[in-house]
């Protein structure tokens, strides 16, 4: 997405964003404010389909707003998106590669048209800040295109090889990567476009069929994405979008035997369900599963403090501290660590915290009341073993009062404390002192997860950190961000050990192929 003829928004460029960026987010969010607290529908096949039973989307920036009403979705409508995916499929998956990333370039191009549109929804609905929203959703259409070029860079992923060296028979040989079937999508609520909308353009463009569900608390999001594909003019049945509970339709959605395959981003602990249960299959399936991530940053002594403290910042509390990629941990060498501290102090206490779809809020709440209720039991337990530096409060000043604002935290304690192993998804960051570079990867490993990593020292420091560090993503020296804002075609995103069953990221050159299954064929004359 383009403010203007030279300025390109990323997670790195956001930060400085032009006029012109604002004043349309501003006219959009006045005309979807208008139209608040409709009904949706679910699409399957082509068609709406509602149910009995209907859930609310309520802002978490004020309770008060009624985003939508939406549809408690259960078995039944699951059966009835994977039937239409399964009638959907054959002639999808039969359609020319040509023609599906041209359907699907559509789509990207749909999504940069409705922008500033589908941004404020996301603003509203979140309660990430303006210009991390507009991010996600010109995210979502990067990744796309992204998959639609791969396909095209490796022409369908058709391949012919050599013919076997037979004297009386030509013997013609290919290599072929075929779509799986109907293929699940579930989102979750921190990018519930971007981490809907980017698997989704995968599935489909290999020639998949799709049922994809968002987390309840961002069932507007995803029907706004399901628009978005309906739009671009596939075919009835290739995308369907239901809504309901995790327990209802997102069990029946994992355990229906007519998907073939699935994409989840969320937790470890519904992630690892859902690969153990599709290992309980008759046969193998494929699973990609996102999960969580206990991103450390580590800070030596040759750092730049001042760039090490506002790379932290950013990635502790971008988004109040929901990104799987924030920056929960930081491991700092002794002799700066009390100045880091000073530096992380100051910068957190300066961020504006309130109304993010407000241009002059950095800083919104978290998404609901479970979250919030986490956030004052973490900092219970911190006020007893550890020390708040800042921080260590719910918000409840005017304004604010009927949101889940969480004052942004940085807090130390001693190094063996749960909460530096433990991902809680809130505005805490966890500042702890080390001997040496060396102490503070071995810190920095020990944790189960390998989603992201950053580091900020000397050049004579970074190979060793980039060879030894277990994570899927790394940054060095990143003022933008210590441990996050990774965008298609720059920095492919995708976690090691805990983080991600597969090795392959988001928006890389490997990312579709999971998609697909090899066909070998050989054909003698």
């Amino acid at each position: 997405m383009s403010a203007t003829s030279n300025f390109k928004l990323t997670y790195s460029t956001m930060f400085d964003p032009p006029a012109e960026l604002h004043q349309r987010f501003d006219r959009a969010l006045a005309k979807i404010k208008a139209d608040l607290g409709r009904e949706h529908a679910m699409l399957i096949g082509g068609r709406e389909r509602s149910s009995k039973d209907k859930f609310e989307v309520r802002s978490p920036i004020d309770r008060d707003w009624l985003l939508g009403v939406f549809q408690q979705g259960g078995a039944d409508d699951v059966d009835a998106a994977v039937a239409a995916a399964r009638a959907a499929f054959p002639p999808w998956a039969t359609t020319p590669w040509q023609e599906r990333v041209r359907l699907l370039r559509r789509a990207a191009h749909l999504i940069e048209e409705r922008v500033y549109d589908i941004g404020a929804a996301l603003a509203l609905e979140v309660g990430k800040n303006r210009v991390e929203s507009l991010g996600e959703v010109q995210e979502t259409a990067d990744l796309i295109a992204w998959y639609c070029a791969q396909m095209e860079a490796n022409q369908g992923y058709d391949r012919i090889l050599p013919q076997d060296p037979l004297k009386a028979h030509v013997s013609r040989n290919r290599s072929v990567l075929k779509p799986y079937g109907v293929w699940a999508v579930i989102a979750p609520f921190n990018f519930p476009f971007a981490l809907a909308g980017g698997p989704i353009g995968a599935a489909l463009v290999a020639g998949n069929s799709v049922v994809f569900k968002v987390a309840s608390d961002t069932a507007w999001s995803g029907r706004l994405l399901a628009e978005v594909f309906r739009d671009a003019g596939l075919p009835d049945g290739v995308c369907n979008y239901v809504t309901g509970g995790g327990a209802t339709a997102g069990e029946s959605l994992i355990g229906h035997k007519g998907v073939a395959g699935v994409t989840f981003t969320g937790s470890h602990e519904v992630g690892m369900h859902i690969y153990r249960s599709f290992a309980q299959s008759p046969w193998p399936r494929p699973c990609i599963a996102e999960m969580g991530g206990k991103n450390a940053t580590i800070v030596s002594r040759h750092a730049d403090l001042d760039r090490a403290a506002t790379g932290i910042v950013r990635s502790a509390f971008g988004l109040s501290g929901q990104k799987c990629s924030a920056c929960s941990r930081v491991y700092v060498e002794r002799p700066v660590a009390a100045a880091l501290r000073e530096r992380l102090t100051a910068l957190t206490e300066a961020l504006a915290i309130g109304d993010p779809t407000e241009k002059a809020n950095w800083m919104g709440p978290v998404i609901n009341a479970s979250a919030y209720g986490r956030y004052q039991k973490c900092v219970d337990h911190l006020v007893s073993h550890g020390q708040v530096l800042t921080g260590g409060r719910r918000l409840v000043d005017e304004g604010l009062a009927k949101g889940y604002f969480c004052a942004p935290t940085v807090a130390t304690a001693a190094l063996d404390y749960r909460l530096w192993r433990e991902e809680k998804f809130v505005p805490i960051v966890l500042v702890g002192e080390v001997e040496s570079v060396d102490a503070a990867i071995a810190h920095a490993n020990a944790s189960e997860y390998g989603l992201t990593a950053g580091f900020y020292g000397s050049t004579g420091e970074i190979d060793d950190f980039l060879a030894r560090i277990e994570a899927g993503v790394t940054y060095v020296n990143r003022p933008q961000g210590a441990t996050t804002g990774a965008w298609p075609g720059y920095q492919p995103f995708g976690g090691w050990k805990a983080s991600g069953s597969t090795g392959k990221a988001i928006g890389s050159f490997y990312y579709v192929q999971q998609y697909m299954r090899e066909q070998s064929q050989t054909v003698v004359d």
